[in-house]
């Protein structure tokens, strides 16, 4: 019996896509570098951990401020939400509930500009 074929999900537009993919991204990254630091600092065991994930989360912090801002404009967020995606990417692991309560509240569907 053949199974119905997968939709994609339409309820994003594909800058939300982009959005959502960096902040899941930015927050794994987060995690990885609190791990690292853990093993550096507790554990005394090992440096690559903060090595490889403060590379990488600094890439990816980027990449998210730069992908809020033109998500900011192209999604025509309110000042408040947009400040509030740029304030979540300090504290650790903060990007991953935003982009939940943003999706849940209809802030990454299409507008006219995307």
């Amino acid at each position: 019996m053949a199974s119905a074929p997968q939709t994609r999900d339409r309820s994003r537009s594909g800058w939300g896509t982009v959005f959502a993919l960096v902040a899941l991204a930015e927050g794994f990254t987060w995690a990885g570098l609190l791990i690292g630091m853990f093993l550096k600092y507790v554990t005394e065991t090992t440096e690559a951990g903060v090595a490889l994930f403060g590379m990488l989360h600094g890439i990816v912090f980027v990449v998210y401020v730069l992908v809020t801002l033109i998500v900011w404009w192209r999604l025509r967020w309110s000042v408040p939400v947009g400040l509030l995606a740029l304030v979540a990417s300090v504290p650790p692991l903060t990007t991953v509930p935003f982009e939940i309560w943003a999706q849940r509240r209809g802030l990454l569907r299409a507008t006219p500009r995307d």
